[in-house]
């Protein structure tokens, strides 16, 4: 069964389509790459996969413990390597805008190393994540 459909707008551009949902999203190819940039790239949308990826399971452990991690922000940012051209790096940096115990802190960054987009991308390409608490919490 397909779960999403994607469709070549010319440009260096795509359209996808998530058919169950009909949510779509599209790309461009980055400047530097001969595209616009004036949308996700492809590597972009690979680096957003798994911030949003490891927000989601620290959102399933957060739910299971009754912990609130609503407004949670990931600042996610990328390198590129050119021979091959490449992701090398993703900088991930996971702020909590609430107070979480110090008991559950390692809890939850333990579930974000769970997340299966992080399992599936290549190892050498190297992943740096940082937590960052409220003061005072």
């Amino acid at each position: 069964m397909t779960d999403i459909e994607i469709i070549y707008r010319g440009d260096l551009r795509t359209k996808a389509k998530h058919l169950k949902s009909g949510t779509t999203m599209e790309t461009d190819a980055p400047i530097d790459n001969m595209g616009k940039g004036e949308s996700f790239s492809p590597t972009d949308m690979l680096a957003t996969a798994l911030g949003t990826c490891m927000l989601t399971i620290i959102g399933i452990k957060a739910n299971q413990h009754e912990i609130d991690i609503k407004d949670t922000v990931v600042e996610v940012s990328k390198e590129m390597s050119e021979n091959p051209r490449r992701i090398s790096r993703v900088e991930l940096r996971i702020t909590f805008q609430n107070n979480i115990e110090p008991k559950y802190r390692k809890l939850l960054e333990r579930a974000a190393y769970q997340c299966p987009v992080s399992k599936s991308i290549h190892p050498d390409i190297d992943e740096s994540i940082e937590f960052i608490y409220p003061e005072g919490s």
